[in-house]
């Protein structure tokens, strides 16, 4: 079994971070409301609690989404079967169904087309493509395999951006 850590650009990476401190600070707002205020000067507590409780739960939920997602989102290639794992939501494709992985130079992608016609933009760090092309490639040795290379004019641009 490989797994291939999910490669999130600087920005998602940031707003998950954001996202996390928010959410505890928020968890820790509301705690402090929660001592200093109390259920006592409500004619009814049973609002309060609701609040509160509600307040927690939900500052709890998004801190363990968020960091589901950050910590294991990763794609997986056991003998049988193709997962994408991002956080709690796990899918699971046939590897007798993919059809071709197409590894494109010009736009820096690795794309898996499924039988189906459906197809997969698969986002690792480019020093891993030649690892995750290899192991798919293991579990069905039908996968046809192209590389869409850079042209000339292509390759002037990059030296000259060196």
């Amino acid at each position: 079994m490989k797994k291939f850590k999910y490669k999130f650009t600087k920005l998602i990476t940031a707003l998950i971070y954001v996202g996390i401190a928010l959410s505890v600070a928020g968890f820790g707002i509301n705690l402090y409301y929660c001592i200093a205020n109390g259920i006592k000067g409500a004619a009814d507590p049973v609002y309060p609690i609701l609040q509160y409780t509600l307040m927690f739960l939900v500052t709890i939920t998004l801190t363990v989404l968020l960091l589901s997602v950050l910590v294991s989102s990763c794609y997986i290639i056991d003998g049988k079967y193709f997962k994408t794992k991002f956080g709690f939501i796990v899918s699971k494709y046939d590897v007798e169904n993919i059809d071709s992985i197409v590894d494109n130079k010009k736009t820096g992608k690795l794309t898996v087309t499924f039988a189906n016609g459906e197809f997969m933009v698969i986002v690792v760090k480019q020093e891993w493509y030649n690892d995750f092309i290899e192991a798919l490639l293991a579990a069905n040795r039908k996968i046809e395999y192209s590389i869409i290379s850079l042209d000339k004019t292509d390759l002037d641009k990059e030296d000259k951006l060196k």
